[in-house]
C-alpha cells in the first residue's frame, strides 16, 4: 500500500448520529416517565459508564448501551 501526497478526507456516517439522537430522545422520555431528572441521569451514565443510571423501562438501558459514551457526548 503506497502513500499519496494528497490529503485524504474522512467523512463520518450521519445516519449513526441520527440513531443516537433518536435513542437519546427515547431514553429521555423513559427517564421522565419514571419520574427521574433525565439530564442528571444521562450525565451520570456518561460520566461513570454505569448503566444503573438508566432504567430498564421501555428497554432504555439496552438502547443507550448500544453506543459508546464518547459517541453520545459528541451527539450531545
Amino acid at each position: 500500500m503506497g502513500f499519496t501526497e494528497e490529503t485524504v478526507r474522512f467523512k463520518l456516517d450521519d445516519s449513526n448520529k441520527k440513531e443516537i439522537s433518536e435513542t437519546l430522545t427515547d431514553v429521555y422520555a423513559s427517564l421522565n416517565d419514571k419520574g427521574y431528572n433525565p439530564i442528571n441521569q444521562i450525565v451520570g451514565y456518561v460520566l461513570s459508564g454505569d448503566p444503573a443510571y438508566v432504567p430498564r423501562y421501555n428497554n432504555a438501558r439496552n438502547q443507550i448501551r448500544k453506543y459508546e459514551r464518547d459517541e453520545i457526548v459528541e451527539e450531545l
